[in-house]
């Protein structure tokens, strides 16, 4: 299985949230855009991904803001995937996309390639315009809301990915009654990360570790109540700790709390271990003029993956360690445990036994 998570537009984007991570980091190395990616880099990318590929290849797109390539850009990409596809690779096509720039031919193209499309949504209307403006600074809602209408127009599969940071927290019970009259039924909440190796929790939108563990209790409650009427969203996270209750692998790296094998690419074709460390030191290689066999041969030399298994004693020993497996390693990096432990703890002590009673129905049916 090989995972592209491509950033053709490299950290350019049609819009400017205030807490975007992805702008710290590109401040944070010697060559902070790349530009846009070559129609060339894109047929290397594409045709080295895929003829690596032994059973499946699932090629995403990220940013930045992976539109302001264009729509032809994309075109392109589905032509290189269909010349360079083997027999029975199966490949499967993703976007995450702020929505700002979809149109009408943008969701025809989506839907008739299968795309499935993340759509970035903060909350209510007051909530999202603070943090995710336009480069005039006014608010991006509604014409977002106007992107999840054209999407359910032309049957383009999506979800929702709400950034958790301290506005969203405090108010996720509007939040998730508003999702719901929206037919919002597919949802993912990442926490939101504070400026890379500076002292958490000193902006204003900083999510703090107890406030989190509120944020993801009163979460998990709503949803409860929802699933015991056979209504409940679909929610990742939730999801996953079921599914680890319940004997199964979780397929988020943060719930695994080892980071997987991701091979994240930058507009200039260059290779990373992962999207919260597209840095300097931790380039793996340009599939330009690397193999993917080279990329992985960096990435072993260079011990990522080890590193994230710097699991303290103490968050070995603790009692929830089976289920959350220390979370993220960003949000271990620079502290003795995971920078949220005290929230994970909060809200496995207080739904614990709910999260076992659906895992031991899923089981029993």
């Amino acid at each position: 299985m090989v995972n592209l998570l491509i950033k053709p537009a490299s950290g350019m984007c049609n819009m400017e949230c205030e807490y975007c991570f992805y702008c710290d980091e590109t401040e944070k190395r010697k060559q902070a855009s790349y530009g846009l990616m070559s129609i060339e880099t894109a047929e290397n990318v594409l045709r080295k991904g895929i003829l690596y590929a032994k059973n499946s290849c699932t090629v995403a797109f990220q940013g930045g803001e992976p539109t302001l390539c264009g729509l032809d850009f994309f075109k392109h990409i589905i032509s290189f995937a269909k010349q360079y596809k083997k027999p029975g690779v199966r490949l499967e096509f993703a976007l995450q996309t702020n929505g700002y720039g979809i149109d009408e031919e943008w969701c025809r193209f989506l839907h008739d390639n299968h795309f499935l499309v993340g759509l970035s949504v903060d909350g209510l209307e007051e909530i999202h315009n603070e943090y995710r403006h336009n480069h005039q600074g006014q608010g991006t809602y509604r014409r977002i809301l106007e992107t999840a209408a054209m999407f359910d127009k032309y049957q383009v599969e999506y979800n929702i990915l709400t950034v958790v940071h301290k506005d969203v927290a405090e108010n996720i019970r509007e939040i998730y009654k508003d999702y719901q009259r929206k037919g919002w039924n597919y949802l993912q909440f990442i926490t939101c990360l504070d400026p890379l190796g500076e002292k958490r929790g000193q902006e204003r939108y900083s999510l703090l570790p107890e406030a989190y563990g509120r944020f993801l209790t009163e979460l998990f409650r709503l949803w409860y109540k929802d699933w015991k009427r056979n209504r409940q969203p679909f929610i990742r996270q939730f999801e996953n700790y079921i599914g680890i209750l319940a004997g199964y692998q979780p397929e988020s790296c943060e719930q695994r709390g080892i980071c997987g094998i991701q091979n994240v690419v930058e507009a200039d074709g260059s290779v990373y271990t992962c999207d919260f460390y597209v840095l300097d030191e931790f380039c793996l290689g340009n599939l330009n003029k690397d193999s993917m066999a080279d990329i992985q041969k960096k990435r072993e030399e260079i011990g990522f993956i080890d590193r994230s298994r710097n699991h303290s004693k103490e968050c070995r020993e603790c009692r929830w360690f089976a289920l959350c497996r220390g979370g993220c390693y960003r949000s271990r990096e620079g502290e003795k445990d995971n920078y949220f432990c005290a929230g994970y703890q909060y809200f496995f002590e207080n739904c614990y036994s709910q999260l076992e009673e659906i895992a031991k129905f899923h089981q029993n049916t």
